[in-house]
């Protein structure tokens, strides 16, 4: 896989380089837009990380050329407290976005979730309606495979179905009835409620492993739980 990096912080583009490559990336680095440019046109490119600010020509306007054309994957970095330069580099079809300064490592986990969505979507052609990614989380129903943050877990056929039906309807609170009556297809009881509980620990416990973080599934108090947007 070609990896276009373009930063004008030599240190950064440096330390961005040396991770990619110790991940088997070929890198293809530059500190200037219109060499990066070059390079688009001369090369095959599976995806681009790309800064804002730049000298010559800044990361938003190498995005609209790289969009005019090119659909591959591209990370924009940009200074933290630049909120808008995350809204326009998603308006003008970046798809992810990362404030400095950044955890390399989790620099690189964002780059083969886009390459991994990438090549299963777009190349192999993959049914839309038996794959969901969304926050590092990869579901297939078709092969009952899970991958959070590039570590695949291994999810019973309950676990499964709870969490394709949250992200499925992420940004929206499912109540434990609905949850208990679409996973395990039974009338809802008053103890049927521990039920949904008991699972979503088992499935907060193994969202967990990856990163230490259990708040992927999300409880709104009184009401059900959700996976954000």
């Amino acid at each position: 896989m070609n990896i276009l990096v373009v930063d004008d912080e030599r240190e950064i583009a440096d330390v961005i380089e040396l991770y990619l490559q110790n991940d088997q990336y070929s890198v293809f680095k530059f500190y200037t837009g219109q060499d990066a440019l070059d390079c688009i046109r001369d090369k095959k490119i599976d995806l681009a990380i790309l800064d804002v600010m730049l000298p010559d020509i800044d990361g938003f306007q190498i995005l609209k050329k790289i969009r005019e054309k090119y659909t591959f994957p591209v990370i924009m970095l940009t200074a933290k407290t630049e909120y808008m330069d995350k809204i326009t580099g998603l308006t003008l079809g970046a798809d992810d976005y990362m404030p400095k300064p950044f955890n390399p490592l989790e620099l690189v986990a964002r780059v083969k979730a886009q390459i991994r969505r990438y090549t299963q979507y777009n190349e192999v052609g993959k049914d839309a309606g038996d794959v969901i990614d969304v926050g590092g989380l990869f579901l297939n129903r078709t092969s009952h495979e899970c991958i959070y943050n590039e570590v695949p877990l291994t999810l019973t056929p309950i676990e499964f179905d709870i969490l394709w039906l949250l992200c499925e309807n992420r940004g929206k609170v499912i109540s434990s009835e609905e949850l208990f009556e679409k996973v395990w297809n039974e009338k809802y009881y008053k103890n049927s409620n521990n039920t949904v509980m008991v699972h979503i620990r088992h499935l907060r416990e193994k969202l967990s492993a990856p990163t230490g973080n259990s708040d992927f599934i999300k409880t709104v108090w009184g009401v059900g739980y959700k996976v954000e947007e």
